[in-house]
């Protein structure tokens, strides 16, 4: 796969506000996991390659899109999820 760091946009989320997720951390069993055995692989779907205006596009106030000879990505402003929520509340305030 593809090489994950902080602050860096994999996915989408239905809602507004932004989700917190380590997509390189496995579910935690529980008992009721351990025993069902449908959750046992979890299929996820291949990344969508987006150009350079289909990334623009897509971000938002606090994004920025990376480009570099490989690969165009998107990302946070602030890669710390403890900045984002400082900065957050600054911009609020002010």
């Amino acid at each position: 796969g593809e090489a994950l760091y902080e602050g860096m946009i994999v996915g989408e989320n239905a809602k507004p506000d932004d989700l917190e997720v380590n997509p390189m951390k496995t579910k935690a069993l529980t008992n009721f996991r351990a025993s069902g055995g449908k959750d046992d692989q979890v299929r996820l779907s291949p990344p969508k390659r987006a150009t350079l205006e289909q990334a623009i596009a897509y971000i938002d106030d606090d994004e920025m899109v990376e480009v570099t000879p490989k690969s165009i990505r998107l990302r946070k402003r602030f890669l710390d999820a403890n900045e984002r929520k400082r900065a957050s509340r600054a911009k609020q305030s002010a």
